[in-house]
């Protein structure tokens, strides 16, 4: 029954993504290069602490959603968001900074929770572009998210904090984010 949730959360993570590179490469949606080199790198910490941390076919999702990741941040670089600011730099190096943190532990727990935290603030300057250029984002891989996380939650093998805050962390962002999306075309739409 886990193999069975994980490969769907897996399944939703190309649901909610081949469209969104279909998207940017149609100049419909403009991926913040930033957050998407943090996530990167963040998911594929999350991924490796899940595993030792007992989280079984419950890491799938995790390496499902890490490939196309890696795709969307390469693409961000050609097609995505251009209007930084030193705030959106401000976080990039906060991000990266906390890094240093996760290299020097070797506890997967720890290394999960850097991790997560610096997935949030990498989240930052998406959520500022989401809030003012709502039309440069997608909500369909955003919603994915939040429902592929669910089901995350429910085909991991062991439940403890490396294995569960990734997936509730992104479902609290990720929630907000496809808010702020139909919020702001829906009120451009009524204007």
């Amino acid at each position: 029954m886990k193999e069975t949730i994980a490969i769907i959360a897996a399944l939703l993570a190309i649901v909610g993504n081949v469209p969104y590179l279909r998207d940017i490469l149609k100049g419909k949606t403009k991926p913040h290069p930033y957050t998407w080199l943090v996530w990167t790198m963040v998911s594929c910490i999350v991924f490796f602490g899940q595993l030792a941390k007992g989280a079984g076919v419950g890491a799938i999702p995790t390496a499902a959603s890490e490939i196309f990741t890696v795709l969307i941040f390469l693409f961000s670089l050609k097609y995505g968001f251009k209007d930084i600011t030193k705030t959106d730099t401000f976080f990039l190096a906060i991000a990266l900074l906390g890094i240093i943190p996760w290299v020097l532990t070797h506890d997967p727990t720890l290394s999960v929770i850097i991790a997560v935290t610096i997935d949030l603030i990498a989240f930052l300057p998406t959520i500022r572009k989401t809030w003012n250029f709502p039309s440069t984002e997608t909500p369909l891989l955003y919603s994915m998210n939040v429902f592929r996380h669910i089901l995350a939650l429910f085909s991991l093998e062991a439940y403890n904090i490396a294995t569960t805050l990734h997936s509730f962390a992104m479902i609290v962002t990720n929630s907000l984010v496809t808010g702020i999306i139909l919020l702001k075309r829906r009120t451009k739409g009524s204007k």
